[in-house]
């Protein structure tokens, strides 16, 4: 299980759990004003336009992220009969809430380098809580698993499986009767995904063998 490698670490796991409340509940935020700048009402009347994480957490998505490091918030609705265009405008919205984890992994990144140029790390307050270069997950400082967790989260997300923000964003490229028959797949999203996710007999998950390498290279782009 992944909180496994933080048991040793108590500060470790509140670090870890803070960053996940922080980028699901931006994340979902980000959904959610999105959709209500494009005229949608129904994430305001839902209580999802706040940055309250009892608004956004979902049990199975944070039950996932706790066991193995891949999880979701809980999905924003909104109407599509109040947007302008349909299909398009849910690809914004959709979109919305990965580009919000990268940006705050940039930052957290951009924070990072700061701290090394100006060799911060070495007062002992501001190391010890904003980084501490030990290993990649056990004794890493918040900085550290920030953008870790927001890099996770965005890529996980971009997968064109529903309820994945990815299915969306692929829907509003397609063409009207290609995006019909994408979205007659939605009702089977939780199967593709329980697949996708649960390993093999190998004992490797096609997250593992497909994913794991992408947000692997883009996290040594983001980390020094």
């Amino acid at each position: 299980m992944f909180i496994l490698q933080f048991l040793n670490n108590p500060v470790g796991v509140i670090l870890f759990l803070l960053s996940v409340v922080i980028a699901v509940s931006v994340h979902e935020f980000m959904h959610a004003k999105t959709a209500d700048k494009l005229g949608d009402p129904t994430p305001e009347l839902a209580g999802r336009v706040t940055l309250d994480p009892r608004a956004h957490l979902d049990p199975l998505g944070s039950f996932l992220f706790l066991m193995v490091g891949f999880g979701w918030g809980k999905p924003v609705p909104f109407d599509p009969f109040n947007l302008d265009n349909p299909r398009k405008d849910a690809a914004l919205i959709s979109l919305a809430g990965p580009m919000s984890n990268f940006v705050m992994a940039l930052l957290g990144s951009i924070i990072i380098r700061l701290i090394i140029l100006f060799e911060l790390y070495k007062i002992d307050l501001i190391g010890s809580l904003l980084f501490h270069p030990t290993t990649q997950f056990a004794g890493s400082g918040f900085l550290e698993i920030f953008v870790y967790i927001n890099i996770v989260l965005g890529i996980f997300n971009l997968l064109p499986i529903a309820p994945l923000d990815g299915f969306k964003i692929v829907g509003g490229m397609l063409s009207e009767h290609s995006a019909r028959q994408w979205y007659s797949l939605e009702r089977y999203g939780i199967l593709f995904l329980l697949f996708f996710i649960f390993p093999f007999a190998g004992g490797r998950s096609m997250l593992e063998v497909f994913v794991s390498p992408v947000i692997g290279f883009i996290i040594n782009l983001f980390l020094p």
